[in-house]
């Protein structure tokens, strides 16, 4: 029998989890010397990379003397709250990484409540003590108190803790020691975190993650719970309806460093790949044909907003995309959904929108920013929230928000959140930097971030997490300013532009396209005001000396998709392609959109 340890890493988003799993894979061997370079060897997908945050949680395995460690690597983010809970599944033990400077921060312990909610030993990870101004001893007291108070059990507090730099690639159980390498951490792995018991009898494995091959199709992943798996093995699939559908295993794959290997046999405690399944679904139990027996399934966070997904049927339509019909856009929901448990779709009376349900904007924009580099050309609708009712009363989506930020904006800060509803439950002063904490419905975190950050200057850090449904708190006032909108197609000219200054800030360049009914600006007022930005210099025979002076404009602004989603009024529309992003109104037309307006 191979000894296993399978361990999670969970930590808030850019404490060091990617970081660190390169430095474990280094140790384990996987690499040549010469190419010890290592950036996030995991984050493997362009979006990754690109924000520098994990989405997708992966699966790798070392060889650590005679020991097989499979790391699962995990998203700090609350919005893949689906990801984190359904890989913990696969784990016996975790590693907490916590920045030695911030502390536990809100993912940390949105993360963590999961990990110790399904008793998973900890080992407490105290990463870039080489950072200024850390305070390692401090935020070692700070995970103690947060554990206590998520109920953790004794065994779980008497946690060991190791501190380091996973930059440097060094952990030691003395942060004034800094040592030469990580196997400090490694054997604490093999000491402390229990290997997965050994059960004997009929073979039984949850399905706790996807993986998907163009060769092969759908492929399911997870820990095998009881037996062995073997390929050819006649199985049973235990739906979550509770229905059985009967099976064979085609191939069998485990975790092997950064790959896979094909096995004939693979034994109980141990991570595996099965192919050759039709039509499964996470959360369904693998048995044997002889004694079907289900396990508990996954239960996953509910959504808390949604949006209209549409056609793009915008001037500019499939100028760019490769796939553009409601056809195409339908069937690419249907296989997000299939690794993305999270994710709601609901079919509208239109055949050409639907309303799609996520844990929050991240969540969507990430899925919205996928399809639109795969080619996909798609036009979506303002964030909503998700309303319940319940016993007659309307309840909304209630979240903890919490903003580390210097200490003479912090009036600012409060008064913004206070606005849009937030009710303060804590303030912490911590050398020159004030830690807020809020209670604040999740319709007042749209747009939110984006007023934090200027009236910071920048140097806010917010992060925040679902906590329940409560009772609506009533409405919330939104972006007051108008928009400046296109009155007629064509092309948008530098001396249009320049007279228009006065009326607001834009969003377009000279010399860009633009449709009629396309939101090309930000009014200074809080109307809409409509411009013909297509209008141009007529040339005529006279020239006055200083008349044809330099146009001087000021930059234009650019938005980034969530910031647009956020940016945008219930009657607007973002307009998501390939190359580009535009924002227009839902009716193009000016006559139309007044017409509307008086029918309310």
């Amino acid at each position: 029998m191979q000894k296993i340890r399978n361990i999670a890493i969970i930590a808030h988003v850019d404490h060091g989890k990617t970081s660190l799993v390169d430095r474990m894979l280094q140790a384990g061997k996987l690499f040549r010397e010469e190419s010890a370079e290592l950036t996030q060897m995991l984050d493997n997908n362009d979006l990754e990379r690109e924000r520098g945050i994990t989405i997708l949680s992966k699966n790798v395995s070392i060889r650590y003397q005679d020991y097989k460690i499979n790391i699962i690597d995990t998203p700090g983010h609350a919005d893949f709250g689906g990801e984190v809970e359904r890989v913990l599944n696969m784990a016996d033990g975790c590693l907490l990484i916590v920045d030695a400077f911030e502390g536990p921060m809100p993912q940390t312990r949105f993360v963590l409540s999961k990990a110790i909610e399904m008793g998973l030993k900890p080992i407490v990870v105290i990463n870039k003590v080489d950072k200024e101004n850390c305070r390692p001893d401090e935020v070692q007291e700070m995970v103690f108190d947060l554990m206590f108070n998520l109920n953790a059990t004794e065994d779980q507090l008497d946690f060991p803790t190791f501190f380091g730099s996973a930059k440097q690639g060094w952990m030691s159980t003395d942060w004034k020691k800094p040592t030469d390498d990580i196997h400090q951490l490694l054997d604490a792995i093999i000491k402390y975190i229990p290997e997965p018991p050994m059960l004997e009898g009929a073979s039984q494995m949850l399905i706790t993650s996807l993986d998907y091959s163009s060769f092969v199709g759908r492929i399911a992943v997870g820990r095998i719970h009881r037996g062995t798996l073997k390929v050819g093995q006649n199985i049973v699939l235990m739906k979550r309806d509770g229905s059985q559908q009967q099976s064979k295993i085609k191939e069998l794959n485990i975790f092997e460093g950064l790959g896979r290997r094909k096995v004939d046999e693979v034994s109980c405690g141990d991570i595996c790949a099965v192919v050759g399944l039709d039509n499964f679904e996470i959360g369904e139990t693998i048995c044997d044909v002889s004694t079907p027996e289900a396990l508990p399934s996954i239960a996953i966070d509910e959504p808390t907003m949604s949006m209209r997904f549409m056609i793009n049927n915008s001037p500019f339509y499939g100028r760019e995309g490769k796939y553009v019909t409601s056809r195409h856009i339908y069937d690419r929901l249907q296989r997000e959904l299939d690794k993305n448990l999270a994710l709601r779709v609901e079919e509208t009376d239109s055949a050409d929108s639907w309303i799609v349900y996520g844990r929050g904007v991240l969540h969507l924009s990430i899925l919205i920013e996928t399809m639109r580099r795969e080619g996909y050309e798609l036009q979506v609708g303002q964030p909503q929230v998700i309303i319940k009712e319940i016993d007659g009363v309307k309840h909304e989506p209630i979240e903890e928000l919490t903003v580390n930020l210097p200490e003479e904006v912090a009036s600012k800060i409060i008064d913004l959140v206070t606005r849009r509803k937030g009710e303060m439950i804590e303030m912490e002063q911590k050398n020159d930097r004030t830690f807020l904490k809020f209670r604040i419905p999740s319709r007042g975190i749209i747009g939110l971030n984006n007023q934090v950050l200027t009236a910071s200057s920048g140097e806010a850090i917010m992060a925040h997490r679902f906590l329940d449904f409560e009772p609506w708190k009533g409405d919330i006032e939104t972006r007051n300013n108008g928009s400046i909108v296109a009155l007629e197609s064509g092309t948008a000219y530098a001396y249009a532009l320049n007279n228009l200054q006065s009326r607001g800030r834009f969003f377009i360049d000279p010399q860009e396209e633009v449709y009629a009914g396309q939101v090309v600006g930000e009014n200074t007022r809080d109307e809409d005001l409509n411009v013909n930005v297509c209008k141009s210099k007529k040339l005529t025979n006279m020239r006055a000396s200083g008349s044809d002076d330099k146009v001087q404009l000021a930059p234009p602004i650019r938005f980034s998709l969530e910031d647009a989603l956020e940016y945008i009024k219930a009657d607007e529309l973002v307009e998501v392609t390939p190359k580009s992003m535009r924002m227009r109104k839902i009716i193009l037309d000016e006559t139309e959109r007044k017409r509307s307006q008086r029918n309310k």
